[in-house]
């Protein structure tokens, strides 16, 4: 009887550590501190002719917030003038608006190890969003489609030095629009979830 124990917890072991020398480990890099300082591109002359005409685009023209009415109260409780789903905001909310958000904050992922501070002094990269064209070496530059999304978001995942997802990494054209926002969700969470690294 005691041996078929050890035998059953014998068989057990070796499962165990056949699936951990099978699983798909992604080794990543932390995120990265800046320790020079930030480059100015702008001086403070272009900077505020910028601020004055984005101000002056969101107070004549405004922006529709389509049925979104939880969006239009928030707008309005703070001062904006709603008109239909158009919100105008008054010069100088904007930038009081923008005091209120954090310098940083912590995005958490399920595992901790994964966590990224945004802002502040810190780099977090991510692949790019959105581009309609791919290229590859047998098919040169084409529309993406669904496939190269899902490669990309693999490749993505696969690589260290990436720490975000990034999330539409190519817009595929091979399905509806309204689809492929939730077909390309579902492919990242299943990635994300289930670790199916078949490139």
């Amino acid at each position: 009887m005691s041996e078929t124990r050890v035998r059953r917890s014998r068989s057990g072991g070796g499962a165990a550590r056949r699936a951990e020398r099978t699983a798909v480990s992604v080794e990543t890099e932390r995120y990265i501190d800046r320790n020079i300082p930030l480059y100015e591109f702008l001086d403070e002359a272009t900077l505020e002719i910028i601020e004055y005409n984005a101000e002056t685009v969101l107070e004549e023209i405004g922006v529709n917030f389509v049925d979104s009415p939880e969006a239009l109260d928030r707008w309005r409780s703070v001062g904006a003038t709603i008109e239909g789903e158009r919100v105008r905001v008054p010069r100088g909310l904007a930038r009081e608006l923008c005091k209120t958000a954090p310098s940083k904050f912590v995005q958490h992922a399920r595992n901790p190890e994964r966590n990224v501070e945004i802002g502040g002094k810190t780099l977090v990269t991510a692949p790019v969003y959105g581009p309609p064209f791919v290229r590859d070496r047998d098919g040169g530059r084409r529309y993406a489609t669904l496939a190269d999304f899902q490669k990309f978001v693999k490749l993505g995942y696969m690589s260290k030095y990436l720490h975000h997802s990034g999330g539409t990494v190519c817009e595929p054209t091979d399905v509806q629009s309204i689809s492929a926002i939730w077909i390309c969700f579902w492919h990242i969470w299943s990635i994300a979830i289930n670790l199916s690294w078949d490139l």
